[in-house]
């Protein structure tokens, strides 16, 4: 199919000239690349924030066909979408909990998080009372400070746990804080917290739960941190984590956010773009009309500074970013009502990445990726074929 022929795809019988490419071979690859990569370590996939803006029910149905072992949300509320979308495979919960969401993760077969004494307690009283086990992963915060019991006072929750007859603790976890960085000396230290947590295990002769802390940046520059199971987010879609990173994997971004010109115009010297009056040429220039704006996730900082591409050519925005429209000056060169726009992806032999609109949005890319409004209708390229939701 052509790009134009995608964008009459409708969704609630409202066609919509913006839409998202996802590139399912591409996601493929990179799985693929980061599970040989970690082997004999599992994968864990993220899919936090409607798969960092990829789609969150597709992305993970693809990604359990291709082998993904375990699939990891940020939130209940997802974990609930996944299940009722039929998915099976198992489900982390990684944000914290409340007690009165404990028996919906029982509902659903959903694995929680288990980052205190007080959040086991309430696990283990809510699946005693319902006569079923709860499948539970204790978090440990080994220097993040955000949720997870301090690894020098883990031991009371450890030992809590073994006395839970109505909690399976199946894992145990807990996430770098600079592991996308050049000097790892802040993540070795991490680790070596964390291993210290779990000689908790091995002085009692018990076996160890699955242990997992390697998040992309771990991923790609310290294998000694990859134990039983790694996290793999942004890598996985195919953007780095940071620019400081090794490519000790090969990843290729698999989305594409696309858009058409839906207006052509001759704007005179002097007569300025958009709101604010921010941009004007002093010659004669072609500007063209895109229906993107900020309220779909193309950044208001993005005015006068991003490029997009029409015919295989960079061409500048200029003016501000509306909430759904955005102006490119395109010079004196050609360009038709209906010709292909490429925000983020890539057309003939150029390109622009999600670090490119980060640099001029002034945020990172993992903002740029999850930022993309669910407005904007998703694509899956399958095989040569294109599929809607």
């Amino acid at each position: 199919m052509t790009a134009i022929n995608q964008a009459t795809i409708t969704t609630n019988g409202i066609v919509r000239p913006t839409f998202v490419e996802v590139d399912l071979a591409r996601l493929t690859q990179n799985f693929r690349a980061i599970k040989s990569h970690v082997g004999p370590a599992k994968v864990m996939a993220i899919l936090k924030a409607n798969a960092y803006g990829h789609g969150l029910v597709e992305t993970a149905r693809h990604l359990v066909a291709i082998g993904a072992d375990y699939l990891g949300v940020a939130f209940l509320e997802e974990g609930i979408l996944l299940r009722e979308e039929g998915i099976t495979a198992p489900i982390l919960v990684l944000g914290g909990i409340m007690g009165n969401q404990v028996p919906l993760f029982l509902d659903y077969d959903l694995t929680l998080t288990a980052s205190s004494l007080e959040k086991l307690e309430q696990i283990q009283q809510v699946a005693r009372a319902r006569n079923t086990i709860a499948r539970v992963h204790i978090k440990i915060d080994t220097g993040m400070e955000r949720i997870g019991v301090h690894y020098y006072s883990a031991a009371p929750l450890l030992e809590a746990s073994l006395a839970c007859d109505h909690c399976q603790v199946e894992g145990i976890y807990s996430h770098f804080a600079n592991a996308d960085a050049a000097d790892l000396s802040s993540a070795r230290v991490q680790l070596a917290r964390f291993q210290e947590v779990l000689t908790f295990y091995e002085e009692r002769g018990l076996e160890l739960p699955l242990r997992h802390i390697a998040n992309s940046g771990a991923i790609l520059q310290l294998p000694e941190a990859h134990l039983d199971m790694v996290r793999a987010g942004i890598i996985l879609y195919g953007v780095y984590p940071s620019e400081e990173v090794p490519h000790t994997v090969n990843v290729r971004p698999a989305l594409a956010w696309k858009s058409h010109v839906v207006y052509f115009k001759v704007v005179q010297p002097g007569h300025p773009v958009s709101y604010g009056s921010t941009w004007q040429s002093e010659e004669m220039v072609r500007v063209v009309t895109v229906p993107v704006g900020y309220g779909d996730g193309y950044f208001r900082s993005l005015s006068n500074k991003a490029s997009v591409l029409i015919r295989g050519k960079k061409y500048p925005v200029v003016g501000r970013v509306c909430m759904d429209q955005t102006m490119v000056n395109i010079g004196w060169e050609t360009a038709y009502n209906g010709d292909e726009v490429v925000l983020l992806g890539e057309q003939d032999e150029e390109a622009i990445t999600a670090v490119d609109l980060a640099e001029w949005a002034g945020t990172i890319p993992y903002e740029v990726l999850t930022n993309i409004n669910t407005r904007v209708p998703r694509i899956y390229k399958r095989d040569q074929r294109v599929a809607s939701r």
